[in-house]
């Protein structure tokens, strides 16, 4: 899977928790976003970001990290 198809799969999913409140979907997002966080061909800001998202999901539905 492409970095592409990492974003996408997460802006996805991102939404369905959004709009579902779907926890399965939450976790999903949160595991897409830290493989997003740990590519070093990635920029340290949308590293950082993606961490910080990865983190806020994990704490809206408390999944264990």
């Amino acid at each position: 899977m492409g970095n592409s198809s990492l974003w996408a799969g997460a802006l996805s999913l991102v939404l369905i928790h959004a709009e579902t409140g779907c926890q399965h979907a939450a976790q999903q997002a949160a595991n897409l976003l830290d493989h997003l966080a740990d590519d070093e061909t990635t920029e340290q800001e949308t590293r950082a970001l993606c961490e910080r998202a990865s983190d806020r999901l994990r704490l809206s539905i408390a999944i264990p990290n």
